[in-house]
C-alpha cells in the first residue's frame, strides 16, 4: 500500500505599513494579532506579501497626503492593498486617488478589516498549523515597537471639540476599556518582556469618565475605571526579576484629579513624567480653540508638582498661527514658556484639517509669519532644554538601554538609551559609551552623565 504525504500549503502573508500616532500603532498591533490567530503570517517586504495593509493617519492634510503617498507605494510595490486607520472615513477620497485598493475601514474596526483579508487573501493553510503555539514571548499578542517598551491603550475617542481637531469625527466619543481588561494587558506585556508601559489615549485623564468610572474586581479588591486608580495598580507591577517596569503617562489633560499621580511619582510607582496637551497659553487663543483657557491656575500646579517631585519632566507640544494668534498673543505664550520651563516642547504650524471648525475663523496667520514664529519658539525651548539638560552633568540617572552598537576597532562598545524624562520617538536619548558585553535592550542601569546638548545626554555606565 503506498501512502500519499499530504503537503502543507504555504501560509497566507500580511504586509503592514502603520502610519501616525502610537494609537493606531496599537491598532496595528491588534489586527496582525487577530490575523495570527486566524493563521496569517507576516511579511517583512512588499514582495513577500499576499495583501498589504496600510494603517493611515487623518488628523492633519499632510498626514492625509502621506498616507495616500504610502498607499500609492503599496500598490506600486505589491498592487494588492487594504487600507484602514482614520483616512479610512474618507473613503471616496482613497479611491479617487487609488481605484485599486481592495478595500477601506475605518479607525478600530478590526473585525472589517480581518474579514477583508479573508475575503481578498483566503487563509489556505489548514488545520495543520492554525494550532501552533505562540512563543512564549508572544503572549501579550504581536509587537510593533521593541519587546522592552510597549503602548497600553486604555480609550478610544474624545469627547473634546478643539476647533483645530477631528478626532471625534474619526475615533467617536469616548469609550473607555474596562479597568481589569486593561491590567490583564499590562501584566501579559509585562511577564512577555516589557520594561516600560506607555498609557496612550486620546484623553488620559478622563478614563472611565463614559462609564461613571465603573468598578472591576481585580486580585481581590474593586478598582475603579479612573485614572488615579489605573497608576496605582499599574505601579504595583513587577517585571521578571522582581523590578517595578517605567509607567509613562501619556495625553494628560491637566484635570483637578491629575495632582493626586504626582505622589506617585515621588514614590516611585510612576515614573516622574507627564505629557499634557497644552496647545497654547494665550487666554484668547486658547478660547478661539475651544480649549480650556486657565494658565496662571496650570504654572501654580506646575510649581506644586516639582515640590512633590522634583525629578518630574514635563512635555508638551504647542501650536503656533492659529487664526487670530497676534503677536502679542505669541509673546504671551513665550513668556508663558519662560516661566513654566518645561522640559521637553514640540512645536507645530497651525495647518486646516478638512472637517475642523477652525478653518471658518476670521484672520488667518500668514505662512510666512508661521514660519518666524515656529523658528522664535523653537528657540526659546531649546535654550530651556539646554539649560536643564546641563544641570544633569554630573549625576547618575537611571536610563533604560534601546540599543546596543556592535565593538568598535578598539573594542569599545556604545549603546543608545533614554532617562525617565525621554519617552520613545518623541524626546531625547542618552547616548553611552564603554558599556559591558553583556548590556542589551531593556536592561536599566546607572549612568553618570558627561555632557549633554539641547536635546541629549551624553554618559558612562556609573561603577558598581
Amino acid at each position: 500500500m503506498t501512502t500519499t504525504a499530504t503537503s502543507i500549503p504555504d501560509q497566507k502573508k500580511v504586509g503592514m505599513v502603520s502610519l501616525g500616532c502610537p494609537k493606531a500603532l496599537v491598532d496595528s498591533e491588534r489586527i496582525l494579532t487577530r490575523l495570527r490567530a486566524d493563521g496569517y503570517a507576516m511579511s517583512p517586504d512588499y514582495a513577500g506579501a499576499d495583501v498589504v495593509l496600510v494603517n493611515t493617519c487623518g488628523f492633519l492634510d499632510s498626514a492625509k497626503e502621506e498616507s495616500l503617498q504610502a498607499i500609492g507605494e503599496a500598490i506600486a510595490e505589491n498592487g494588492r492593498v487594504i487600507v484602514t486607520g482614520c483616512m479610512g472615513e474618507e473613503a471616496d477620497a482613497i479611491r479617487a486617488a487609488h481605484p485599486s485598493v481592495l478595500a477601506v475601514t475605518g479607525a478600530h474596526q478590526y473585525e472589517a478589516v480581518v474579514e477583508a483579508v479573508h475575503t481578498h487573501a483566503p487563509p489556505s493553510q489548514g488545520p495543520y498549523v492554525d494550532l501552533i503555539p505562540q512563543h512564549p514571548y508572544d503572549e501579550a499578542g504581536i509587537k510593533l515597537t521593541p519587546r522592552h517598551y510597549s503602548y497600553l491603550k486604555i480609550s478610544e475617542g474624545c469627547n473634546h471639540s478643539c476647533a483645530f481637531c477631528i478626532i471625534p469625527q474619526l475615533r467617536g466619543k469616548l469609550a473607555s476599556r474596562r479597568i481589569d481588561a486593561v491590567l490583564r494587558e499590562a501584566e501579559k506585556l509585562v511577564a512577555a518582556g516589557t520594561k516600560e508601559l506607555l498609557v496612550i489615549s486620546q484623553d488620559t485623564s478622563a478614563y472611565g469618565v463614559d462609564t461613571r468610572h465603573e468598578a472591576r474586581e481585580w486580585k481581590g479588591h474593586d478598582v475603579r475605571a479612573h485614572m488615579t486608580d489605573l497608576a496605582r495598580e499599574l505601579g504595583g507591577l513587577h517585571t521578571g526579576d522582581g523590578t517595578p517596569p517605567w509607567v509613562r503617562l501619556h495625553y494628560v489633560y491637566p484635570y483637578p484629579h491629575v495632582d493626586q499621580v504626582i505622589p506617585l511619582m515621588a514614590e516611585g510607582l510612576l515614573t516622574p513624567y507627564l505629557d499634557i496637551p497644552f496647545q497654547h497659553a494665550a487666554p484668547s487663543v486658547l478660547k478661539r480653540m475651544k480649549r480650556p483657557a486657565n494658565e496662571a491656575k496650570v504654572l501654580e500646579r506646575l510649581r506644586n508638582w516639582r515640590e512633590i517631585c522634583p525629578e518630574i519632566a514635563i512635555r508638551s507640544s504647542f501650536v503656533v498661527g492659529f487664526p487670530g494668534e497676534t503677536e502679542e498673543d505669541f509673546r504671551y505664550l513665550l513668556d508663558w514658556l519662560e516661566e513654566a520651563q518645561l522640559d521637553r516642547v514640540g512645536g507645530f504650524r497651525f495647518e486646516e484639517v478638512e472637517g475642523a471648525a477652525a478653518n471658518a475663523l476670521p484672520d488667518p496667520v500668514p505662512e510666512a509669519v508661521k514660519e518666524e514664529r515656529y523658528a522664535r519658539l523653537m528657540e526659546v525651548t531649546e535654550r530651556i532644554s539646554a539649560a536643564k539638560l546641563a544641570g544633569k552633568i554630573g549625576r547618575t540617572i537611571p536610563v533604560i538601554v534601546d540599543e546596543v552598537g556592535a565593538p568598535d576597532e578598539d573594542g569599545d562598545i556604545g549603546a543608545t538609551g533614554r532617562s525617565q524624562a525621554d519617552a520613545p520617538e518623541i524626546d531625547g536619548q542618552v547616548f553611552l559609551r564603554d558599556v559591558g558585553p553583556d548590556l542589551g535592550p531593556g536592561d536599566i542601569v546607572e549612568v553618570s552623565i558627561e555632557d549633554a546638548d539641547a536635546h541629549d545626554l551624553f554618559g558612562v555606565p556609573a561603577a558598581r
